[in-house]
């Protein structure tokens, strides 16, 4: 039977170990496995507002594999594009813990790849990524401004090369997200609940839940996610694709479902506010990359304003295109008013709306 274990707790690392203890992973494993631990460290931003993963999450899977026997592990991930992965290995504590255990932190950015194929997707994927026994996916659970949700399925962009996520936009984020979790197997998936923004992938607006969640098959345990945050998970598109792909089944009531320490939920749990649900009357995009969008919508969210005399377009579709709007990213850079970048600086994104 499918098994999801959900802990709660405030303690970060303490909260990982019970849950790695209580789930199946080691059915699993086996101890002369290479292991990638993938967290999400998409930019450099500290996991206490509410973008990145806890390291401490991380520091107790090393020590459960540590405990096992597995003697090959490494940390692999690759920032959005825009970002350096190496500062944010720094910034986020994980450069202290690599040091900690004598973990190599491998940033993908620099990796090569390998292009597979499913019917008419093709994705490229890095070989580090490709190349382990066993991956292990430690997602933060938060809410983004394009697919709704991003979690175990879509953590593992990090694990393509910049150029192919720049292409995932341009085809339609959905499929090649699930085609790439057909092509690149996850072995478990450790869910970072512990605070992640319910508003904006960026974080900002951390909700504090203190909840880690263990299950092994990503497209379960992200349904069961997306119903954590007030989606279903038919409203994901990449849940779906994913679904008719034959990745899994949904969460149900069929699933085996292990709670640990449910005395210890959050007693108050705030209404959920997507910044870029306020926005969507006035932005017009067509295929934007996620740093662009996230630019976008971090500013008008500084600046409070929800209307403008003119649409603003942001996205690859709009690639020598011009007008008389308003054009964020080099991609809409023929509008009449337009802010450079790829992508552009929240900041620059400011400044510029703030003199309209």
């Amino acid at each position: 039977m499918k098994m999801i274990v959900v802990n709660y707790g405030s303690d970060v690392f303490l909260t990982a170990c019970e849950a790695l203890n209580a789930c199946d992973i080691l059915s699993y494993l086996e101890r002369g496995m290479s292991v990638a631990i993938k967290p999400n460290l998409v930019v450099p931003s500290p996991a206490w507002s509410g973008a990145t993963t806890h390291p401490e999450i991380v520091d107790a899977i090393i020590c459960f594999l540590k405990d096992f026997g597995i003697k090959e592990i490494k940390i692999i991930e690759s920032s959005w594009v825009g970002d350096c992965t190496k500062k944010a290995f720094k910034y986020c504590g994980f450069e202290e813990l690599s040091h900690k255990h004598d973990v190599p932190l491998v940033d993908l950015k620099s990796d090569s790849h390998t292009t597979l194929r499913h019917g008419d997707i093709k994705v490229s994927i890095n070989d580090q990524a490709l190349g382990t026994d066993f991956l292990i996916n430690v997602p933060v659970l938060k809410a983004h401004s394009q697919t709704l949700l991003t979690c175990a399925m879509k953590n593992l962009k990090g694990c393509i090369p910049d150029s192919e996520k720049r292409r995932f936009h341009s085809i339609g984020l959905h499929k090649p997200i699930a085609v790439l979790n057909l092509l690149l197997k996850t072995g478990y998936c450790i869910v970072d609940g512990i605070c992640g923004d319910l508003s904006f992938e960026e974080g900002g607006t951390p909700v504090e839940a203190n909840r880690i969640i263990a299950g092994r098959n990503p497209l379960t345990v992200d349904s069961y996610c997306a119903q954590l945050i007030g989606r279903r998970p038919d409203e994901i598109g990449y849940l779906d694709y994913g679904k008719n792909l034959g990745l899994g089944e949904f969460f149900s009531n069929k699933t085996g479902m292990i709670e640990l320490n449910s005395q210890k939920k959050p007693i108050h749990f705030p209404d959920i506010d997507r910044p870029a649900d306020r926005y969507s009357g006035i932005i017009n995009e067509d295929s934007a990359c996620s740093a662009c969008y996230s630019s976008l919508v971090y500013a008008l969210h500084r600046l409070g304003k929800a209307s403008y005399n003119k649409q603003i377009h942001i996205g690859q579709g709009f690639k020598g295109k011009s007008g008389a709007g308003i054009g964020i990213g080099n991609c809409a850079g023929g509008f009449e008013s337009f802010v450079s970048g790829c992508p552009p600086k929240a900041t620059d994104v400011i400044d510029m709306l703030a003199a309209l």
